[in-house]
């Protein structure tokens, strides 16, 4: 990480110190995953899936770096978010496939793979609206998920378990294409808002759907009748 990191902030100039912003996005990343991981696991150490999705992790950290380094993103820097962007979703869909061919699939495995790809949207939508391609309404993509757990505080049949979804996976490879299109140094504005918006627009459809079908699932019918009693 911190390697990809000194590389990144040499390559968009901002040193090889751009480092150890990456670094404080791992470190608190890390304290994380080191809270909430199991003590054992199916396989020998983590496994291999959750390493490629630590591997994620790790290309991701510098993106983080980058919005939270207050210096402008010029093209160089734009060029290496797209760079390991592109490179983070190429790898996402990998783990998930190891922990099903090797039968080593975990709940905590399963809510990495999900927090990295919502903690990465996020990052993507605050730098594609910092780098003046799209306006504030981007971070919509990052923000959504976050507004639909919390929602679940108030309604608890939000807090119910959606099932596997080819749709809600490629609405969520949408996302990432699109914030990339929209970050890359010679797309101009007039091709990246309508980009954006048609995934942002595809994106509040499938949360539609999924809030739908949770709150007319039969447990969320049964604790709405409690509560009325």
């Amino acid at each position: 990480m911190l390697a990809i990191g000194a590389l990144a902030g040499v390559g968009a100039g901002r040193g090889p110190t751009f480092a150890l912003w990456a670094l404080l996005v791992y470190a608190i990343a890390g304290a994380t995953i080191l809270r909430t991981m199991p003590e054992r696991f199916p396989g020998r150490g983590m496994g291999g899936a959750n390493r490629v999705t630590l591997a994620r992790l790790v290309l991701s950290t510098p993106i983080a770096a980058f919005l939270l380094h207050p210096a402008p993103l010029g093209a160089g820097a734009r060029w290496w978010i797209v760079g390991l962007g592109t490179a983070a979703l190429m790898l996402d869909g990998v783990d998930g496939w190891w922990a099903r061919r090797t039968g080593t699939g975990t709940d905590f495995g399963a809510r990495f793979d999900m927090e990295t790809d919502a903690a990465l949207l996020l990052v993507l939508s605050g730098l594609a609206w910092r780098s003046g391609a799209v306006g504030p309404w981007v971070w919509g993509i990052g923000a959504l998920r976050y507004a639909f757990v919390a929602a679940g505080a108030a309604l608890p049949a939000l807090r119910g378990k959606l099932g596997p979804s080819l749709r809600r996976k490629v609405v969520c490879v949408i996302q990432g294409i699109a914030l990339l299109v929209a970050l890359g140094p010679i797309i101009p504005s007039r091709v990246a808002v309508p980009v954006v918006a048609v995934a942002l627009a595809s994106l509040c459809v499938s949360f539609v759907i999924d809030t739908v079908a949770l709150l007319r699932a039969p447990s969320a019918q049964a604790s709405d009748s409690s509560i009325a009693a």
